[in-house]
């Protein structure tokens, strides 16, 4: 595996063309009191979001954790994480999965206070002044190391004010130009009370469906000087490169059934926009090389590297009156 093209480049631009695995229709990702979002573009042509840049972080998520062994996939055992588990040591979730990280409440909101002091110890600073990017960095390295690909923002005060925060350092986002609307609907029959009361879940319920046709490309921007700009040195940067790399090879695999009616596989070839004469490496050369890769950056790793938060929901604070007859 060959990284050297991407030395002193600033981004890594990546992009494919996508279609549905059957059929020509697709189901866009859709928001709450907007549906799909359909837009006009720069030259008029109709265009349509499929993927969001926030559900592609979650995906590229999705495809590095065995939820069977609750770990890492296997090339990448050994990788910093947060776990946490209930009082009875069962798994509830963790900072890969978790949609803030580690900033996630069931990491930092429950009675165990033991990793929030380590953070609040590690990540202190003044009250006023510049925020220390590359500390930040460093401990995310240490302890959460997805979250430097994905980003990340430490909301409590009690951590540095509440101003500890990261971009995304790889984006992903799925479009499609040249967009059709494919209308549809169907009927929820009820064959033994067709004009039952449907607020209760009876009675035939008749719907309408919208998807839509056209030309799906999936875009991936890797921001090499944000990653280079944490500090971290040649061996963290060589693994967050692979790594972010692994997790596109990944999901072009694995990962690209989006919904149940959006189910698209790769056409052509992967495009490397820049830099020029970048080759992408295959996923079997990035499996092959994690390993290695995160055994040289495990000094800079928590030990051991996989920290656990035992979770127990904090009890509402009483009202005044209980307080006083208490």
């Amino acid at each position: 595996m060959n990284l050297s093209a991407l030395k002193d480049q600033p981004r890594l631009l990546l992009k494919a063309s996508l279609a549905p695995l059957q059929g020509t229709r697709f189901q866009p990702t859709g928001f709450p009191d907007l549906g799909a979002a359909a837009f006009d573009g720069p030259d008029g042509r109709k265009l349509l979001l499929v993927e969001s840049a926030q559900s592609m972080a979650n995906r590229l998520e999705d495809v590095c954790w065995d939820s069977v062994a609750d770990d890492w996939v296997a090339p990448l055992r050994g990788l910093p994480v947060v776990k946490v588990k209930s009082k009875d040591g069962t798994a509830l979730t963790n900072s890969v999965l978790e949609a803030h990280r580690i900033n996630s409440p069931y990491i930092l909101e429950g009675k165990d206070k033991s990793f929030l002091e380590t953070l609040k110890t590690e990540l202190s600073i003044a009250e006023k002044g510049i925020v220390d990017i590359r500390k930040l960095a460093s401990t995310l390295f240490k302890y959460d190391t997805n979250a430097l690909l994905h980003g990340v923002f430490l909301a409590k005060k009690e951590i540095a004010g509440g101003r500890m925060r990261l971009p995304r350092a790889v984006t992903g986002f799925i479009e499609a130009e040249g967009v059709a609307v494919a209308a549809s609907g169907g009927v929820k029959n009820d064959s033994v009370d067709p004009s039952g009361d449907t607020a209760k879940g009876f009675g035939n319920v008749p719907f309408a469906r919208e998807e839509y046709t056209g030309l799906i490309t999936v875009f991936f921007n890797l921001d090499l000087a944000l990653i280079r700009g944490f500090g971290l040195g040649a061996d963290a940067e060589n693994l967050l490169f692979a790594l972010a790399l692994f997790k596109i090879q990944k999901f072009f695999r694995d990962g690209l059934r989006l919904r149940t009616a959006c189910d698209l596989e790769v056409t052509g070839e992967l495009t490397v926009q820049r830099p020029n004469g970048f080759v992408m490496p295959t996923l079997a050369e990035l499996e092959s090389a994690l390993p290695g890769l995160i055994k040289a950056a495990a000094s800079s790793f928590a030990n051991p590297a996989e920290t656990t938060v035992v979770y127990e929901e904090v009890a509402a604070k009483k009202g005044k009156e209980e307080q006083t007859q208490a």
